[in-house]
């Protein structure tokens, strides 16, 4: 298990390496100039030189590079060019409040839709597994912005329930007031491809042999769903919520922006905006060496889910 844990963090450094060359260049050279952004409309020659030179962008482009390495490998991406935040104060309170909807979504979302799969494979055939099946063609086939707006108006405007904006500083105001509206759309968007992709999973294995001789065995409906089928069955549903988690300290850029929810995703809109490259790189890597991360988190657990499994 260490040997393998070893090489698997091995082979994530040429990859590290290959986003790290790809973030520094495509913002380096097709990200526009920050200077010329924080220089605002009084733009000269010799206040963009200034703002240059106080951003280090005045260095050649090997010395740029390894200050973005060095960076890295302390995590400490500086100040932000546009708000003078420090990099890593700011993503972990960002991400403090991303996680305040975005964790409530995945675990919401991997409940109900593994519960909701597994009733439909249960009612394979009738015409209530038909309904389930026709109700999430419909749900995938809406985007969010007509929840958004149709939440928004009846939920928030019309009915009350719900404020349509905002945050506080108080963790139980947010998860009780503020986040449960924009939870609500969210899992009508999430759960309705998740509940179909984990039907699938168990319908293929209810077609397999070892189905047939449990049953032949005298296991009743029960035992073979919940004992056979959802665990052989767990592997690929436990991948896809696995590999969902990065995406948690985003969150939804549509949601956060329009519910003024001061999380990541919306920091990451307004760092593109401004040209805010300290911010826009920081997210960046730190997303993919959370998603390599979980790669390697998932492929552990294999071996928890299926004793079977050889990790080599």
């Amino acid at each position: 298990m260490g040997a393998y844990i070893f090489r698997r963090v091995w082979q994530m450094i040429p990859t590290l390496i290959g986003v790290v060359l790809l973030v520094f260049f495509l913002f380096k050279y097709f990200g526009g100039d920050p200077a010329a952004v924080l220089a605002g409309k009084q733009l000269t020659a010799d206040k963009i030189a200034a703002i240059r030179a106080q951003l280090g962008l005045d260095q050649p482009v090997i010395v740029q590079l390894l200050i973005f390495v060095k960076q890295i490998l302390t995590f400490d991406f500086g100040r932000s060019w546009s708000t003078n935040e420090v990099v890593s104060n700011m993503l972990v309170n960002r991400g403090k409040v991303s996680l305040t909807v975005m964790a409530q979504v995945w675990f919401l979302d991997a409940i109900i839709s593994v519960l909701l799969a597994v009733i439909a494979a249960y009612l394979k055939g009738s015409l209530s597994e038909r309904l389930i099946t026709g109700i999430c063609t419909a749900a995938m086939s809406i985007s969010l912005l007509l929840y958004v707006v149709i939440g928004q108006y009846f939920l928030g405007f019309k009915w009350a329930l719900f404020p349509v904006m905002g945050w506080s500083e108080s963790f139980w105001v947010n998860v009780t007031r503020y986040s449960p509206l924009p939870v609500l759309l969210m899992l009508a968007v999430s759960i309705a491809p998740s509940l179909r992709l984990y039907r699938t999973f168990l319908i293929e294995e209810l077609n397999q042999d070892y189905v047939r001789t449990a049953r032949a065995k005298g296991a009743g409906d029960h035992r073979v769903m919940l004992v056979h089928v959802l665990r052989n069955a767990a592997i690929p549903i436990v991948t896809n919520i696995a590999m969902a988690i990065p995406g948690l300290f985003v969150g939804s850029f549509v949601i956060e922006q329009v519910f003024s929810i001061p999380g990541l995703g919306r920091e990451v809109v307004l760092a593109v905006d401004r040209s805010d490259f300290p911010v826009i790189k920081a997210i960046t890597v730190s997303l993919a060496m959370m998603t390599m991360l979980a790669n390697l988190g998932v492929d552990l657990l294999y071996k928890w889910l299926d004793p079977r499994v050889q990790l080599k």
